[in-house]
């Protein structure tokens, strides 16, 4: 269960700015065939993409557009762990991890913040995907979230060792972080 509110029914919208280049990120989210669709796009890189999400908030579909009309990176789960491309070939260097962490956008952290059930004080740990826009790599990388309070989470990259303090709405939907403010 979620520690914070429902989205409404109507869906939100929201736009980041990025610090250093003020470059902006959007996110539209709506609810549509049993779950939510985030459509954004990541203005520095001219990248679209579209995230399908479970009304439980687990990523079940993701789709990155660069420059071509069909997808340049098309992944899906079977919500069991195990994750494969359009094609259909399984990734098994993916297997065991639980969401998406696309570069230049914070929303894909809130999708973790929203669905974990952690309280004031705690972490949990996961592997995720880490996508690179530009490169196109995909690497499975292990983060930890940590609920520092209501309105404030750390999570950390094990794999570099960086970490973020971010600030979230009353959705659990990241307002700032060191890279990132949201504009609206």
């Amino acid at each position: 269960m979620s520690n914070y509110t429902p989205l409404p029914a109507s869906g939100i919208s929201a736009t980041w700015r990025n610090r250093g280049d003020h470059t902006l990120t959007t996110v539209s989210l709506r609810w549509e065939n049993e779950g939510w669709t985030g459509d954004g796009r990541i203005e520095s890189n001219n990248v679209q993409f579209v995230l399908r999400i479970s009304p439980m908030w687990q990523v079940q579909q993701f789709l990155l557009f660069r420059d071509l009309d069909e997808p340049d990176l098309w992944l899906a789960t079977d919500q069991r762990g195990r994750w494969g491309e359009v094609n259909g070939a399984h990734r098994t260097d993916l297997d065991g991890c639980v969401d998406v962490d696309l570069a230049g956008t914070p929303f894909t952290n809130s999708i973790p913040i929203r669905r974990l059930p952690l309280h004031h004080g705690h972490s949990a740990q996961q592997n995720v995907i880490r996508i690179d826009t530009d490169t196109l790599s995909v690497v499975p990388v292990t983060q930890t979230y940590s609920m520092v309070d209501s309105s404030t989470w750390l999570y950390r990259s094990m794999l570099t060792g960086d970490e973020v303090e971010a600030t979230v709405d009353q959705y659990g939907i990241v307002i700032d972080d060191s890279t990132f403010e949201r504009i609206d």
